[in-house]
């Protein structure tokens, strides 16, 4: 396997000319809603509708998404320091600064990231992606996280599946709705993956504020869009038969939370997002 950067359309990505005609503007989609809640630019009016409608029903939301990044950041720090070199970020979203990779290399310069997302406006900034350190990799695959089968393959051109990798379900599975079996799905990666590898994983919870999100549920459902909370316990199934890291499963912002000069304030009460990172015996 190579150490130097990739281009995308090696790793599964359709070529990047054709990206606009499959950017579907009729619908909200989480990545660009994502990148809306951070302050980014890459989202459409149908995005930020609903974004706005979301803001109305809790107004910490953009709190949220930047919890959310801090808790993914400390993981992956976390994860590098301990010897982890093989990263599989599934649903990695628009870039933002700073991404998994360059936490991740800039512990560990030599790691390997494979970023996967099925949205054509990432891959049309995939570019940002694959700007690594010369001693590492880092891909983009364009895939669905409901293929795994043609995900996994994809991603073994670069990641090695018989040594420890770092998989990350970040804001992911509360998209995915339970028709889709989303623990049996998550469970199918997790099998692929070797002893010592472990699970990083975040996903919105109506534990916390249950008429808020209900509403929020309502608003994703009348724009044609999914969002499934899930409570602690159904959260905690994802980790089942893996060795949960201290402090177990908690509102992300309880997550090894470190002081910050960033911080921003969610209110009175904790993080309506359950994390957790859980290790692979």
């Amino acid at each position: 396997m190579s150490g130097t950067r990739t281009d995308p359309t090696a790793s599964g990505a359709p070529d990047a000319a054709s990206t606009a005609d499959r950017i579907d503007t009729s619908r909200p989609h989480p990545a660009r809603m994502y990148d809306w809640f951070l302050g980014g630019k890459d989202n459409y009016p149908v995005d930020e509708e609903l974004g706005r409608r979301l803001l109305g029903l809790q107004p910490e939301i953009k709190q949220f998404a930047r919890h959310n990044r801090w808790f993914m950041q400390r993981a992956v720090r976390h994860l590098a320091d301990t010897g982890i070199r093989q990263f599989l970020d599934i649903g990695s979203g628009i870039p933002t600064e700073p991404n998994l990779h360059q936490i991740a290399q800039s512990t560990a310069p030599d790691a390997r990231v494979v970023y996967v997302d099925n949205d054509p406006i990432v891959l049309a900034h995939s570019g940002a992606l694959l700007r690594g350190t010369p001693q590492g990799v880092t891909r983009y695959i364009d895939a669905d996280v409901r293929e795994p089968d043609r995900l996994l393959q994809l991603a073994s051109a670069t990641i090695d599946f018989t040594r420890p990798v770092a998989l990350s379900l970040v804001a992911l599975t509360h998209f995915l709705p339970d028709r889709d079996a989303v623990h049996d799905l998550v469970r199918r990666y997790v099998d692929e993956l070797a002893p010592g590898s472990h699970l990083v994983l975040s996903q919105a919870t109506g534990d916390f504020d249950p008429e808020a999100v209900a509403q929020g549920v309502a608003a994703y459902a009348a724009r044609g869009a999914t969002f499934a909370p899930r409570t602690h316990a159904e959260v905690s199934g994802f980790f089942d038969g893996l060795d949960l890291l201290d402090p177990g499963v908690v509102p992300l912002g309880d997550w090894r939370p470190e002081p910050r000069t960033d911080t921003s304030p969610v209110g009175t009460g904790p993080v309506p997002i359950y994390a957790g990172v859980a290790r692979k015996p």
